[in-house]
């Protein structure tokens, strides 16, 4: 496990606040020079504390239906799990994919311009892999409230039993 300072836990805030932050500016927030803040960065990507990337938004180019859902498998060989997987991956609509525990073995999110078109992309996973997908429950997002955010001040905390 790696070990991260405040100071590193409040860049990590900064750039998930707004991931264009200029180093000079999180340098005059955190209170260091722009090199250490470079630096920090730097290795906290090289130990994969996190990788930078920016997240869309697929309701403002069309895609108002972002639909998650849950499947079981059953009956299924190493490669028939590796094929639908690689399947999965492969498609664009699909823009999550999670294996889990519990009751279900996988999470996926797909992004759908409509019911029409989810029906058609969903049919066509369905009908392809029917042999190993046991059981499949769709569910639509209509409002995010929080997604993918940590504050890592408090986590830092909750880490180090404080």
């Amino acid at each position: 496990m790696i070990k991260l300072d405040e100071k590193n836990c409040m860049i990590l805030n900064l750039l998930q606040e707004n991931c264009r932050i200029s180093l000079t500016e999180i340098a005059k927030k955190v209170e260091l020079s722009v090199d250490s803040v470079k630096k920090r960065i730097n290795k906290m990507i090289e130990n994969d504390i996190f990788y930078p990337k920016i997240q869309l938004r697929p309701r403002n180019f069309g895609f108002n239906n972002i639909v998650e859902i849950k499947i079981r498998l059953h009956n299924y060989s190493e490669n028939e799990r590796n094929k639908f997987i690689s399947y999965l991956k492969e498609n664009p609509r699909v823009a999550e994919i999670l294996c889990i525990s519990g009751e279900w073995d996988l999470t996926i999110v797909i992004i759908a311009k409509d019911s029409l078109d989810l029906g058609k992309i969903t049919s066509e996973i369905r009908n392809k892999f029917n042999k190993i997908i046991d059981d499949w429950r769709e569910s639509l997002t209509t409002h995010v409230y929080k997604f993918e955010e940590y504050d890592m001040l408090k986590i830092n905390k909750i880490i180090n039993g404080g």
